[in-house]
């Protein structure tokens, strides 16, 4: 028998801790954490490592806050189908624990205190970049796209490169061309790392009609424009350590070895699409690779490694300077 969706029979706490839990949970905190190193990253390198510590504190508390609004309303909004789907019916929406109207308010308390804080502590154009992604990821992401198109996460993903913009601003009070650089390394990053979590649970979309592309397309095609866009990602991680770019050479030499780890797992995927193993792998590693870059474009500004960079840039320079000298030998 088809069970129905009904989440408004309400199940009981047996304590004050298992309500915070469960309003927690609604904030989807293991999405966040990869958030707030973003976030991180784009004010530790605005500042060249030197930010003050109760700005970033404002800033990650603020960010944290907003992505938490924002995940609260997309349980809302997907509670339906949340209940379909064997892996997420007992998140607190749909098991109940939680009533729409509370989770309403919670999301609402969370997006006032953010744009407060960050307006306050921060500036302006934190506060509404905050908000934007709050915005965009509601009403472009789960209202509109992810439920009508295949390239849902394509545009969406937009949503989850805002952080480091958030980080950037709070610092500078602006936005140069390197922060718009780790947004479009974010929206990059987001198909392989999505589409690869999509082959592994594409039964579960196909259950509740929300139109993936592995779902719509078949694996093939997902694991071939996974491989396209880590071919794109890869190129762009690099253009950071270009002259006049917020990072030198450090950081690109770091960005390449993650880069082409990133493109090794993805050309298996690509040979081997049905394999689930092979696609949690890519996933798994996608988490760690944005990370490890985030952490990358950190250790690469901080001034103890200046004299490690300068070196970098001399021996390169010097190579450069070479190659015509060779030719002319030859």
């Amino acid at each position: 028998m088809q069970e129905t969706f009904n989440s408004s029979a309400p199940r009981l706490h047996a304590n004050g801790l298992e309500v915070i839990q469960s309003y927690y949970q609604l904030t989807k905190p293991r999405i966040i954490l990869l958030l707030l190193i973003t976030t991180a990253a784009g004010s530790l390198v605005a500042s060249r490592g030197q930010v003050d510590g109760i700005l970033l504190l404002a800033t990650l508390v603020g960010g944290a806050l907003a992505s938490g609004a924002a995940n609260t309303i997309n349980c809302l909004y997907d509670r339906d189908i949340d209940y379909i789907m064997e892996r997420t019916r007992w998140r607190p929406l749909p098991s109940g624990r939680v009533q729409p109207r509370d989770a309403l308010l919670f999301a609402i308390a969370l997006t006032a205190i953010s744009f407060t804080l960050l307006a306050t502590v921060a500036n302006l154009l934190a506060a509404g970049l905050a908000m934007s992604g709050i915005v965009f990821y509601v009403l472009i992401y789960t209202h509109w796209l992810k439920r009508h198109t295949t390239q849902n996460i394509v545009i969406g993903g937009a949503a989850g490169a805002i952080p480091p913009l958030v980080g950037w601003a709070a610092v500078t009070g602006d936005l140069s061309l390197a922060p718009w650089l780790m947004f479009l390394i974010i929206c990059l990053w987001t198909p392989p790392h999505f589409w690869a979590l999509a082959l592994m649970i594409r039964d579960d979309y196909k259950n509740v009609g929300v139109p993936m592309l592995p779902v719509i397309e078949g694996s093939g095609e997902t694991t071939r424009q996974i491989l396209l866009y880590s071919f794109l990602l890869v190129p762009v991680t690099l253009v950071l350590s270009f002259p006049g770019q917020s990072n030198g050479l450090l950081y690109g030499l770091m960005a390449l070895v993650l880069g082409i780890e990133l493109l090794r797992r993805a050309i298996a995927l690509w040979l081997q699409p049905e394999e689930r193993a092979v696609a949690k792998s890519l996933f798994t590693y996608s988490i760690f690779y944005l990370m490890l870059l985030s952490a990358a474009m950190v250790v690469d500004v901080l001034p103890v490694l200046q004299g490690i960079n300068n070196g970098l840039m001399c021996q390169a320079q010097a190579i450069i300077q070479a190659i015509p000298m060779l030719q002319a030998i030859g």
